[in-house]
């Protein structure tokens, strides 16, 4: 007999999440992230790549040519963003609202933001952290 299969933890889908960011940014730009650290908060989801810029970005930006880097990176991040998108999709099961992105040439690292239709269903719901309210 099969058994159905379980509802995931939030360890388990930021882990998932990360796997399959760094694999999807070696096979889509071949530049794999040396780290990825996902981090699931109410209906958000934020995400860091360290060491994600392209070789050509880098050559661009060590030759003073800052500008052109950050418009490749513009223009490779329009190209990606919408699979982005579907992937975080797939895995959380969750429809993304919004994704936001933003690169340091001269750090190497990405940032992402997702803003989540909803909170995606984990085994453990307590643990994914709740982004207080201001106090009036």
């Amino acid at each position: 007999m099969t058994q159905p299969p379980q509802t995931p933890t939030r360890g388990q889908l930021e882990r998932t999440l990360s796997q399959r960011i760094q694999a999807f940014y070696r096979n889509q730009l071949g530049q794999q992230p040396s780290k990825v650290t996902c981090q699931l908060f109410d209906d958000g989801l934020a995400i860091i790549l360290e060491n994600s810029i392209t070789l050509p970005e880098k050559r661009l930006a060590e030759h003073e040519k800052i500008q052109l880097a950050e418009t490749v990176h513009s223009n490779l991040d329009k190209v990606i963003k919408p699979q982005l998108q579907a992937l975080i999709e797939e895995i959380l099961q969750v429809s993304v609202l919004d994704l936001f992105t933003d690169a340091g040439l001269e750090t190497g690292r990405t940032g992402i933001l997702a803003v989540l239709a909803d909170v995606p269903q984990v085994r453990n719901p307590e643990s994914i952290p709740k982004l207080s309210t201001p106090q009036q």
